[in-house]
């Protein structure tokens, strides 16, 4: 169970209140694309399937988002990124996600493209 004072899942450190859980909670949104791919993945690993449906560009989004429960992400590898700043409206981040199966390790690879809507960033759809 992560709570606000646990390690956030994203790799940054901090404690999980102050680094993803104020994005899940609404208090902040994502000021590049790299930090939104750091709180989807906490969004993963902490069940928050409505922050994982909200930051999907609506045009790519499922009908439904149900999650794995016998799946836990465990660790996220930053890989590299273009764009995706401050200032930009589009990028990509590549990224490994690491999670356990049924007690088994294993890992997904994936070069995420985002775009910002309306002063948001939201993940389209991997590149390719």
């Amino acid at each position: 169970m992560i709570t606000d004072d646990s390690r956030c899942p994203c790799g940054l450190g901090e404690p999980y209140g102050v680094c993803c859980g104020r994005f899940h909670r609404g208090d902040a949104t994502a000021p590049t694309a790299e930090l939104l791919m750091r709180s989807r993945f906490s969004a993963f690993a902490v069940g928050d399937t409505a922050y994982l449906t909200k930051t999907w560009h609506p045009k790519t989004r499922p009908a439904e988002l149900e999650l794995d429960p016998g799946q836990r992400w465990t660790f996220l590898e930053i890989l590299g990124k273009s764009g995706g700043g401050l200032l930009e409206n589009e990028g990509t981040v590549e990224f490994r996600a690491h999670y356990r199966q049924d007690r088994r390790a294993d890992s997904m690879h994936e070069n995420s493209h985002f775009v910002r809507v309306d002063g948001q960033w939201l993940y389209v759809a991997p590149v390719g």
